[in-house]
């Protein structure tokens, strides 16, 4: 590694000198009416001369301009489009270094005769944009997307999985994902993540980005890569907002509502959003065991049936405000609370000998009840030294999680003529809990005439505590158990450092290469069980890019990354969660983290078919749901445990078609080779699986603002950790229509409504043999009505990748 190291190193000073900086035009234009008057909110297209390709789009201001900067090399052509009216187009021009920037002459709209038949054709970004360095899911625009969660819409995009059995999220048949939002890191567990994710309304998001190799200057967590969630933002000057209005029914009802709102004027950029979700739902699982034991054989077959309500608050607000033409100063804060209760759930068990017979009927009574709430400040600062893109950038945050989860289990026992043979066992359990998370960032950005710098700091220190009170109803009261409670202290201390450069060693050849350095400092101490876990390591994550542009239409890319996944906070308590007396899921303290190496080869064509071959190595792989037994108490339990190593091959497509003018669909196909090979309770698991998952999408421009989408997923048998998965799939479809010379849209749509989506596995390992399925409320009809309001010309408010991005994702804060 060291070697390697230093070849990169070497490499990165050598280029240095050899790169060139490549040419970033800007066009601009103005386009008015036939009376002569501006036009504004008119889409300019910019296109590609040779083939009318688009590149990019923006829209007009009241003044009837527009601005399309950052305009690579090449031939274009600008055209405009705005429904009633001709597209025009301008004259072609090119952009290179004697032209960098260019003013294209007036364009004058002329009015088209309407006619009822008529499709027009509004362009429109498709539901999946596959770019060079990471797949893009466009939530903002997607019928089908409308209404529901972040979760949702996830389980859509190209390799991603969701475990909905356990909640677990992986891309490409790897787990250790890390999730931000808007490029800050949401520091839950896995489980954590995903809830919090099904508990956040889509209407919120603008997009959402898989980004598989991450740079140096990202936090070195995540073996797989990350999800950054983009959340919605308002563009214009003045005063604007919109305002969402939802409704849903499957089996339960359902309802969300937001409004964002923003205000700029001179020197100062408000920005507020706040949303509210309600949601009812249920899921059924089954789980059947074949317990043996000392020559017996115990067959148990559990059934249960939980309802549960969700009620969440969330809310974003800030303030930037502009010294002068070099500073900005900003402060942000973003919180939720949630409430989630399961009430009136039930498990049904019978336990059987090898002779079939029945000889015990176990019924448990479950309530839980689940509040969380989160509050996180950031101050930050910008401060640019030119105008030419050399800017120091720095972050300041503070955020604490709180949360309570409470647990009232009621057990019946009888026999096979469901006579009562033994007392009722009622257990409770509450678990309140508290993490501190602080940190500061610093990130600056050095253009040269050869390329450009990137050079930053990062310091975070996260304290977290669990107290777990167990107590027996005995005797009429409520006695501790001192034997299943438990106290978790955990801290932490991460300080980070990183260099990374990118330019072009020639017209056709660009490089990205970095060196990140990391020192964690964790303790976790189980006050109860008086056990102490120190470590203090310190490692080197190097990064690689180089893309090759090897004629007009087809260019090559190549990574390297080596990165690390750091257990997260509640896997490393050892306290047990029962599920029923016989099942539960316990923690584990002596948890380490992996490291992975991962290198991808991608080939792109035309600028949007993409074909990428990936291969990583992963050391001490965290696998989570974990099986485990007690026989001779008929006890089956999951924990969280390292294997040895996993070995994944991936080979991802992408290809969008145009059918015809009105007709456009988007295609993924991701193929996948899983090998895990590790020693575990005394022997060797080694087993290996091929898998693979399909997205396609379809839209449709119809006349009368009408527009339709159909999308379907399907993900074969596959494997994780030591579960064997049978095929899921679902397809959704929507239509929409736009109202009120365009300011409101009215979304219909129906997600999965067969009910064909369920989760079904099985694991058999040395005398462990147990098959689970489950099954959700994924059958909901939605309903959406958004309305956008005020000056819709105002300017963003920035883009804020805060400090405690890397920490906030290995928190607490979903629900079970």
């Amino acid at each position: 590694m060291k070697t390697f190291i230093t070849a990169v190193c070497a490499w990165l000073f050598m280029t240095s000198a050899m790169a060139q900086n490549p040419v970033k035009g800007k066009v601009r234009g103005l386009v008015i009416d036939q009376n002569q008057k501006p036009s504004e909110f008119v889409t300019i297209l910019l296109l590609k001369a040779k083939d009318s390709t688009l590149v990019k789009g923006v829209v007009t201001n009241d003044k009837g301009q527009f601005e399309l900067e950052n305009v690579a090399e090449g031939g274009y052509r600008v055209a405009t489009s705005l429904v009633g009216f001709k597209k025009v187009y301008s004259e072609p021009f090119t952009i290179d270094a004697a032209n960098a920037e260019v003013q294209v002459k007036t364009l004058t709209m002329q009015e088209e005769a309407k006619s009822l038949n008529e499709v027009k054709v509004v362009a429109k970004k498709p539901f999946i944009e596959q770019e060079i360095d990471r797949t893009v899911v466009n939530v903002e625009n997607s019928i089908v997307a409308s209404g529901s969660t972040a979760l949702e819409v996830l389980e859509k995009a190209p390799g991603v999985t969701i475990d909905r059995q356990n909640d677990n999220i992986q891309l490409k048949g790897k787990g250790g994902v890390i999730v931000m939002i808007d490029g800050k890191q949401t520091y839950l567990s896995g489980q954590e993540v995903a809830n919090l994710l099904k508990n956040t309304p889509s209407d919120n998001i603008e997009k959402i980005e898989i980004i598989t190799n991450p740079s140096s200057k990202y936090d070195a967590a995540g073996n797989v890569g990350i999800i950054n969630i983009r959340m919605k933002k308002n563009k214009n000057f003045g005063t604007n907002g919109t305002a969402i209005a939802g409704v849903g029914y499957g089996r339960f009802e359902k309802a969300n509502t937001s409004l964002n709102l923003n205000h700029r004027v001179n020197k100062i950029n408000a920005f507020g959003n706040y949303s509210y979700f309600h949601n009812r739902r249920f899921q059924e699982n089954s789980l059947d065991r074949i317990i043996p034991y000392e020559g017996r054989i115990t067959y148990f077959d559990q059934s249960s049936y939980r309802p549960n309500r969700f009620d969440g608050h969330s809310f974003r607000t800030g303030v930037d405000y502009f010294v002068n033409k070099k500073s900005t100063i900003g402060v942000l804060a973003t919180g939720f609370v949630n409430d989630w209760r399961q009430d009136n759930g039930i498990n049904n068990s019978v336990m059987r000998n090898e002779l079939g017979q029945i000889t015990l009927k176990p019924t448990t009574d479950v309530s839980v009840k689940n509040n969380w709430f989160n509050l996180t400040g950031n101050l930050n600062y910008k401060y640019d030294f030119n105008g030419k893109g050399r800017e120091l950038t720095t972050d300041l945050d503070y955020s604490r999680f709180n949360g309570d989860s409470y647990n009232n289990l009621s057990t019946t026992y009888r026999n096979a003529s469901d006579s009562i043979v033994q007392p009722t066992a009622k257990v409770r359990n509450d678990m309140p809990s508290t993490i501190d998370i602080w940190a500061f960032k610093a990130d600056y950005v050095h253009p040269t005439q050869k390329g450009k710098w990137e050079a930053g700091v990062k310091t975070s220190v996260v304290k977290s505590e669990n107290n777990l009170t167990y107590e027996d109803f005995v005797d009429g009261r409520w006695v501790f158990n001192p034997n299943q409670s438990n106290e978790f202290r955990y801290s932490e201390n991460i300080n980070a450092a990183y260099l990374n450069y990118g330019g072009q060693l020639n017209k056709k050849t660009s490089i990205q290469a970095g060196l990140r350095l990391e020192n964690t400092h964790s303790r976790g101490n189980s006050v109860t069980l008086n056990k102490i876990v120190d470590r203090n390591y310190t490692n080197l994550f190097p990064t690689l890019f180089i893309s090759r542009k090897i004629d007009t239409n087809n260019v090559l890319n190549l990574s390297f990354s080596r990165r690390i996944d750091r257990p997260n906070y509640q896997n490393l308590n050892p306290f047990r969660f029962y599920l029923d007396p016989y099942t539960y899921q316990q923690g584990n303290p002596y948890l380490k983290p992996q490291f992975t190496n991962s290198f991808q080869l991608t080939h792109v064509y035309k600028g949007k078919f993409s074909t990428t071959l990936g291969y990583s190595r992963t050391i001490d792989v965290i696998v989570q749901e974990v099986p485990g037994q007690i026989p001779e108490e008929n006890i089956t339990y999951v924990t969280t445990d390292n294997l040895a190593t996993q070995d994944n091959v991936s080979l991802t497509m992408s290809f969008p078609v145009t059918v015809t003018k009105w007709w456009n669909m988007q295609n993924n196909i991701n193929a996948y080779y899983n090998k895990y090979d590790s020693p575990y309770l005394g022997a060797q698991y080694n087993v290996d699986f091929v898998a693979y998952n399909v997205y396609t999408s379809q839209n449709f421009v119809l006349p009368k603002n009408f527009t339709a989408e159909i999308a379907g997923w399907y993900n074969s048998k596959s494997l994780y950790g030591f579960y064997r998965s049978v095929p899921q799939g679902a397809f959704s479809l929507g239509v929409q229509k736009t109202l009120m010379n365009r300011k409101a849209t009215l979304k219909l749509n129906v997600n999965d409504p067969f009910w064909l989506n369920r989760f079904e596995g099985r694991a058999v390992y040395q005398d462990i043999n147990f098959r689970v399925r489950a099954r959700w409320e994924s059958r909901i009809a939605r309903l959406t009505f958004t309305y956008r309001f005020g000056n819709q010309n105002v300017k963003a408010a920035r883009q804020r990748s805060t400090s405690t991005e890397a920490e906030r994702n290995r928190a607490g804060g979903g629900n079970n």
